[in-house]
């Protein structure tokens, strides 16, 4: 009996360590080579190295747009790294906007593992580094969160002073997206929360939500239901294309949404 115990015990913990690996696998996929870079398109950019609380060494570009009236704190979705973001930055760039994008720990050319934890701190780190090394006032930099990169971008919301927010094909919380792709698992197994939905009702500044309606990946509904329990000021843009090309499929709706958000929005202090 005792035997049969102890092995019960061994297949769930061997059990329990499997799915912690595959929901690992499922939420990031970094990559070390890089595609483009801001020059590809003919904008000027710093290459930066800063440092996190725990002690890593992340990779930034900094692309300054002449008199801009804010800077975008881009946090990027799960796959790749910041260089395959370079159309968006651009989009952004056009819209008179300075853009800090930084690769979380394990992508690109920044150190470590990715982890949940480890991308809220890495958000941070950019914050403090715009914030004190950069001087930039913390009342004109906008987070700029897309997909998974929404979770560190509310987080970071929740805890810093802002300008405003925008979400891009952002999710409510992990269980809810375990829900919807793999409906046969228990989702109290999870080790990931990413629980955008409770900490969304903490953020009061000027939020702007964008996703597409046909969206293959996060389902446009879970946009719709973060949105929901977000307080005022808020307004959800409805876009068309897929996952990771909506910004070019709906170019104008997209680019149109952003402009008339950001044109919304008080005078930095």
């Amino acid at each position: 009996m005792l035997k049969n115990i102890c092995v019960l015990i061994i297949a769930l913990v061997l059990g329990v360590s499997w799915f912690r690996y595959f929901e690992w696998r499922s939420l990031f996929f970094p990559t070390r080579e890089f595609s483009y870079s801001p020059g590809t398109f003919g904008m000027e950019y710093e290459d930066i190295f800063f440092k996190t609380q725990d002690g890593l060494t992340l990779n930034a570009w900094f692309i300054p747009a002449k008199a801009a009236r804010y800077t975008v704190l881009f946090c990027h979705g799960n796959g790749g790294n910041l260089s395959h973001r370079v159309g968006k930055i651009e989009t952004l760039h056009k819209l008179g906007l300075s853009v800090f994008i930084f690769d979380y720990r394990g992508y690109g050319k920044s150190e470590g593992r990715p982890s949940e934890k480890g991308i809220y701190l890495d958000a941070r780190a950019a914050y403090d580094y715009l914030t004190k090394q950069k001087g930039i006032s913390a009342y004109s930099l906008i987070p700029y969160g897309e997909s998974l990169g929404g979770a560190a971008a509310v987080d970071l919301a929740c805890r810093v002073e802002l300008k405003a927010l925008v979400l891009e094909s952002v999710f409510s919380n992990a269980k809810d997206m375990s829900r919807e792709i793999f409906p046969f698992l228990p989702v109290f197994i999870l080790g990931s929360k990413l629980d955008n939905l409770s900490k969304i009702r903490n953020v009061t500044i000027p939020k702007l939500f964008i996703h597409s309606s046909n969206d293959e990946i996060v389902p446009f509904s879970l946009s719709q239901k973060l949105f929901r329990s977000a307080p005022e000021p808020k307004t959800f843009v409805t876009i068309g294309g897929a996952h990771n090309t909506c910004h070019i499929d709906s170019r104008r709706q997209y680019t149109e949404g952003i402009a008339a958000f950001i044109d919304a929005l008080a005078p930095a202090k």
